[in-house]
């Protein structure tokens, strides 16, 4: 398991305010693994998947949600942006580097101009 994906999960398992079992019985109920570690490509894709899916998925209740959260790292990766680039262009084109503050809304439109920016390089 790539050491992004797993922070990734550890991620989305600390904003999900989950205790270690709670965590652990997630896993092995959707994955068939009870460590992380152990995960294969398509097992992450299914875990995340659950995640977003859950009623807890949002941070706040007009906020990002946790799949918005997914998409735009996926973004970020395909556009092969580190945090630093990522964050100046959140700053500069929506005045706030901080996703975790964004509305629903908010994220939304930056998925959008990140898909733009994917769409003219052609990828």
């Amino acid at each position: 398991m790539d050491k992004k994906k797993l922070a990734v999960i550890h991620i989305v398992k600390k904003e999900l305010s989950l205790s270690d079992n709670e965590y652990r019985n997630i896993l092995e109920r959707i994955t068939g693994v009870r460590s992380a570690k152990d995960l294969t490509d398509n097992q992450f894709h299914k875990l995340m998947h659950y995640f977003v899916r859950t009623r807890h998925y949002r941070v706040t209740n007009k906020g990002i949600t946790l799949r918005q959260k997914y998409y735009l790292r996926q973004l970020k990766e395909k556009l092969q942006w580190d945090d630093a680039h990522f964050q100046n262009y959140m700053h500069k084109y929506f005045h706030n580097q901080e996703l975790n503050t964004y509305t629903r809304h908010d994220a939304s439109n930056l998925i959008v101009a990140l898909q733009a920016i994917l769409k003219g390089r052609g990828t």
